[in-house]
């Protein structure tokens, strides 16, 4: 069975792989562990247990020297987050934790979605991080859809490299789809091409943070909501 606790560290995970590739770095305050984002000019402070001020101000202070623009937290839904509207973050969107057997997406058809390791379209921070998908050993893979030639979406597959085979979780980030492109096929395409790489990788579930308007279209493939986080941002600019 997935936890949320699985979740999250895949999430932690894939967080720090795309500092690493893009020249990021972590680092670690009184009870928070950060990431710094060059490319997006963003630092993510990951799930920490209790929010301390002892820990935020310095963590701050930090990624304002590094040159952020903008904090980001995730944090569980039992971890309280009055301490940080003291510096003024704003909550977002409820993320949800949803969770899928790899061969549930696989039911449907990935015809419109392949693996797209360079797709000229893809420019800024965006494609900074498709250094993500040039690692050896293999653990992350970008995928793209397209109709009539144009790019319609793209998400990223990541699956940690498994002490046993076929037990691995994997994670699909950053799946998104042009609002002129939806309800088309598009995501459900990259959901099951993402089953299927997921699969070969040797993963054996899946996990999403889907956003409130995708978690419609994930129910329906086959994910089950296995718990909701928080998240909140500051603006630095």
């Amino acid at each position: 069975m997935v936890t949320i606790a699985a979740c999250q560290d895949l999430h932690q995970d894939w967080l720090k792989k795309l500092a690493g590739v893009t020249g990021g770095r972590t680092f670690s305050t009184h009870e928070a562990e950060w990431v710094w984002l060059p490319a997006r000019r963003q630092l993510v402070l990951l799930y920490p247990q209790r929010i301390s001020p002892a820990g935020i101000r310095p963590g701050l202070t930090e990624g304002m020297r590094l040159g952020a623009q903008s904090v980001s937290v995730w944090l569980n839904n039992a971890v309280g987050y009055a301490p940080l509207e003291a510096f003024g973050f704003r909550r977002g969107p409820q993320p949800l934790w949803m969770s899928a057997p790899v061969d549930a997406p696989q039911q449907y058809s990935a015809a419109a979605a392949t693996i797209d390791p360079e797709p000229a379209e893809v420019s800024g921070p965006d494609a900074e991080e498709l250094a993500a998908g040039r690692g050896h050993p293999r653990t992350a893979w970008h995928l793209t859809t397209r109709g009539e030639g144009k790019l319609t979406g793209r998400a990223w597959v990541y699956v940690p490299a498994a002490e046993e085979p076929g037990k691995s979780l994997g994670g699909i980030f950053g799946l998104a789809v042009g609002p002129s492109s939806r309800r088309q096929g598009y995501g459900t395409a990259l959901l099951s091409r993402a089953a299927t790489v997921a699969a070969t990788a040797g993963a054996n579930r899946l996990a999403i943070n889907a956003a409130p308007l995708g978690a419609e279209l994930c129910a329906a493939r086959g994910f089950e909501l296995i718990g909701r986080g928080q998240q909140l941002t500051l603006d630095l600019r």
